[in-house]
């Protein structure tokens, strides 16, 4: 296989040599490249030897550096990402309404962009190739869907004959020393419970390769027609799961020294319940996954709190969240106002576009954001925090928009109120509350 070559930086290396747009990267140092990881993997930062194939058919072998290189291709990856294959009862892709960007339908499922950007894979579609790989380039750490550890529930469940055996995998990374973080999506009696208790203990037995064990609740949207019958956690049952984790975590901070297993924050909120502190999530493998979130932001916004003597540069302004959140940055910026004494107005902007179970503020959409503020008193600023998508296939298009494609822009506009955003951590919102950034 071969790399087409997008662009040649002009006095690079390659350019210098002769390579061109068109021309193929055939290998380096004799490994044939496929695709990204393979890229980075084999080219030296000092020096490797490079094969290429010329559009006239020529192959042509230069020697260059990562640095001086000067080789830009046709997609970051280098190939075609890699869909999912499964059909998994609890799919968030498969609840979303018709008429989106085209992008948000796309289930990856690519053991690169696991590596690479942090996402979950579930191990059903990947190549040995790519397993042999992983060991032998040590890629680690790997995210893992995981779901359930009994082979057979995770057949029904993700809807592949493969997904029990896709198992096999793990034991493998692990016997090689693979770093893994692993993720179940719980579904209210289908993979918690003594289910859940089963996952839990399989998985610890490949401590430290697995070295995280994240519990998520499922999400349900509005658009579920013909999907499978599935119910949402309410506080009985969330509650139900955490004492389940905690329980687990106790022993395994014990044996390991680490809690091993942590629920999402959701699970907190839904059993009303409060978010632990800091040493509950050690260092926070998952706060990606929410884990840990809420704790992180709160005090990391505590502690800016208490550094920061900057002057306040609004006096009125307003925060919009989602519902699930709304208690927490209500009462942080109780707090901001007592110190600076600027009137800050936090709204709860409810999911009405997926459905009111839908409650974390990533989740937003413009049109709900502008029509539960459009009569509310804004102040000099509105500000979002972690609300905007971000679309790893097309970061630049997207960049601005939420997911049904309103920009912050007509959001101002309509609203009649200059948005100020806010990164995804506790300084950066009090920062932004101030307008000091």
């Amino acid at each position: 296989m071969a790399v087409k070559i997008k662009k040649v930086a002009k006095l690079s290396k390659a350019h210098i040599c002769g390579i061109r747009p068109g021309d193929l990267l055939l290998s380096v140092d004799g490994n044939e490249i496929m695709d990204i990881l393979d890229y980075d993997f084999y080219v030296s930062e000092n020096k490797s030897e490079m094969t290429f194939k010329k559009a006239n058919g020529q192959k042509k072998t230069i020697t260059a550096s990562k640095d001086n290189c000067g080789l830009e291709f046709e997609s970051y990856l280098m190939d075609e990402q890699k869909g999912c294959l499964n059909k998994c009862i609890f799919c968030f892709v498969d609840q979303l309404p018709k008429g989106l960007r085209q992008s948000l339908y796309f289930k990856d499922d690519d053991s690169r962009l696991s590596f690479l950007f942090g996402n979950y894979i579930t191990l059903t579609n990947i190549s040995e190739h790519e397993i042999e790989r992983i060991i032998d380039m040590h890629i680690s750490p790997i995210n893992i869907s995981v779901h359930t550890m009994n082979p057979e529930l995770r057949v029904q469940m993700m809807k592949n004959k493969n997904a029990g055996k896709s198992l096999d995998i793990m034991r493998r990374f692990a016997d090689a020393g693979i770093k893994m973080n692993t993720q179940l999506v719980l579904c209210p009696g289908i993979n918690d419970g003594d289910e859940l208790k089963y996952s839990i203990e399989k998985l610890s037995e490949m401590f430290p390769a697995v070295c995280s064990i994240a519990a998520v609740p499922v999400g349900l949207t509005k658009f579920r027609d013909g999907l499978c019958p599935l119910k949402a956690y309410d506080s009985e049952s969330a509650g139900h799961v955490i004492d389940i984790i905690n329980e687990y975590s106790l022993k395994f901070r014990e044996k390991y020294g680490t809690g091993l297993v942590y629920p999402a924050d959701e699970f907190f909120i839904k059993a009303g319940r409060e978010i632990p502190k800091e040493d509950y999530y050690d260092d926070y493998p998952q706060i990606e996954n929410g884990v840990g979130m809420v704790r992180s932001f709160s005090n990391e916004f505590i502690d800016e709190l208490e550094d920061n003597n900057e002057i306040a540069q609004y006096s009125k302004l307003s925060v919009a969240c989602g519902t699930d959140i709304y208690p927490v940055i209500k009462e942080l910026c109780a707090k901001a106002e007592e110190k600076y004494i600027t009137k800050i107005r936090v709204y709860p902007i409810a999911n009405h576009f997926f459905g009111e179970t839908i409650t974390v503020t990533g989740l937003l959409t413009g049109n709900d954001i502008i029509d539960q503020l459009k009569d509310k008193s804004l102040g000099e600023r509105l500000v979002l925090s972690n609300t905007l998508i971000s679309d790893y296939t097309n970061l630049t298009e997207n960049k601005n928009k939420l997911l049904d494609d309103v920009t912050i822009e007509e959001i101002e506009e309509k609203l009649n109120v200059k948005i100020s955003l806010s990164l995804q951590n506790g300084s950066d919102f009090l920062k932004t509350l101030l307008g000091v950034k």
